[in-house]
């Protein structure tokens, strides 16, 4: 019989074990010898392919580099022409996407929700008592957001999505990150993405020409140039009986389109339903209001239980508001974040985002990240990037520009310096709550040590060991620069 002990530790086993499946812990299966972080040179890429489609493109970075493969991700950029969609798609993994450029629409279709949005039109009945206005009923769908330049949106795996820049004059580029290590891909490692809709798109010839006979293009080609859509790898007969449509119909819905994934809709989308929509304009005012309802459970109209959970959460915000900073210096610049705490719904895609916006010269201070992985896109600007493996090696001193993206893996000691025109960038982790370990300022490691430590330590005088500990004073995460404090160091 087991003793009051093994029956606790039994428990405890169990509950740890519900709670990361429960909140999407990433996990380690499937990490070959490309996957264990052994890196010696760390770089910044841009995307390797480009594959087009009729209403847009598809830019996608090589998920086979060393930096990808230890962090376990799949990055790519979505650029959507005006009037244009990117059709309907889910996938296996969780994703976490922040739009570069422009406006648009997003619907995101999660399972077991009601479909809360209703286009109703009046219509005259007579009846022999008496008559009287009824309604019937031409459409209804799950709520439709819209998304601008800044919004942080979370895209749990398996939720059907789709993109679309409606009556916007410029393109609307979105930046994703897929996180394939989650615990909700059960696959394998590669990038698979499902689409109800679309044919094959093309690749770009440039990258065709440059990328031509590499083994990894070979790998992933399949996917996007010999893409059908699920539907039509059904019976058209069985199809049609589930739908309860003629054949013709079904045969529509199979067809290979030579559209690609991202198509145009020559006459708009006036028939989707979005609050507040006056004469065909958006009022910004209701979409608000609507955009509380949905991160609050309290004032939803549809407070139900699994409504107010999970059909109601936050799914997007901006991360460009000023007043929302996280660390903000008038001679560094600012931060904002978004983890978990934030958005909640990030507990179960277990990623999270930090948008920084750094003035010339400043620096972020050296540290490492405790508990996840860094995937850094730089919006504008330029900056130097200093990365230090865990036997004290230089395994990145490179200038970055705009469009560039880095990996910083769990553990690495990481400093950035930005360039004379300063930095802009975003920061995907995947964890809902990182942790950052500063090696400089107020809240730094070294600040922590007894100054005995520090002396023995480095064998430095005690002055030296204060300087040390001291000389940022308040600052932490973000340094000012020799220039901006208005004195240098020696």
């Amino acid at each position: 019989m087991a003793t009051t002990s093994t029956r606790l530790v039994h428990i405890a086993l169990f509950v740890s074990v519900f709670v990361s499946a429960a909140f999407g812990l990433r996990t380690g299966k499937g990490l070959n010898d490309a996957q264990q972080c052994r890196i010696q040179r760390l770089t910044a890429t841009q995307p390797s392919r480009t594959l087009e489609s009729e209403g847009g493109v598809i830019e996608l970075w090589n998920k086979n580099e060393e930096q990808f493969q230890c962090a376990g991700v799949a990055p790519l950029r979505v650029v959507i022409r005006p009037n244009s969609i990117h059709l309907p798609s889910f996938h296996p993994t969780p994703r976490l996407a922040y739009v570069l450029q422009g406006k648009g629409l997003l619907g995101l279709n999660i399972p077991g929700c009601a479909e809360t949005y209703t286009s109703q039109q009046p219509q005259q009945q007579q009846q022999q008592e008496q008559q009287q206005l009824q309604y019937q009923q031409v459409d209804q769908h799950q709520r439709v957001r819209r998304i601008r330049k800044g919004d942080v949106i979370a895209v749990p795996a398996g939720a059907a999505h789709w993109w679309a820049n409606h009556g916007e004059q410029e393109d609307l580029v979105i930046l994703t990150v897929n996180d394939l290590n989650h615990l909700a891909n059960q696959l394998d490692q590669k990038f698979w993405e499902f689409y109800l809709a679309g044919g094959p798109a093309r690749e770009g010839q440039q990258q065709q020409q440059q990328q031509q006979g590499q083994p990894w293009q070979q790998e992933e080609q399949g996917q996007f140039q010999n893409l059908k859509n699920l539907f039509s790898g059904f019976d058209p007969q069985l199809l049609a009986e589930a739908f309860r449509c003629p054949v013709d119909t079904i045969q529509k819905l199979q067809r290979k389109d030579e559209r690609g994934v991202i198509v145009n809709s020559k006459q708009g989308l006036r028939s989707i339903i979005r609050p507040g929509k006056q004469e065909g304009e958006f009022q910004e005012q209701g979409e608000q209001q609507q955009e509380q309802w949905g991160g609050q459970g309290q004032g939803s109209p549809y407070n139900n239980g699994l409504a107010e959970t999970l059909c109601t959460m936050k799914v997007h915000t901006n991360i460009n508001q000023s007043k929302q900073a996280d660390v903000y210096s008038r001679q560094a610049g600012k931060i904002n974040m978004v983890d978990r705490l934030k958005m909640p719904i990030l507990a179960y895609l277990d990623m999270s985002i930090e948008k920084g916006d750094l003035f010339p010269n400043a620096l972020v201070t050296p540290h490492w990240t405790m508990n996840s992985h860094c995937v850094m896109y730089v919006v504008r600007g330029d900056a130097q990037v200093e990365t230090v493996n865990y036997n004290g090696q230089n395994v990145m001193n490179d200038r970055v520009n705009e469009g560039d993206m880095i990996v910083v893996p769990q553990f690495f000691a990481t400093t950035i310096k930005a360039g004379s025109n300063g930095l802009e960038f975003v920061a995907f982790k995947t964890s809902g709550s990182p942790t950052k370990s500063p090696l400089v300022g107020y809240t730094s490691v070294l600040r922590a040590l007894p100054l005995d430590v520090v002396e023995h330590s480095y064998q430095v005088s005690p002055d030296e060991a204060q300087q040390l500990k001291l000389n940022r004073g308040g600052e932490s995460i973000l340094l000012s620069s020799h220039q901006q404090r208005g004195r240098a160091y020696k």
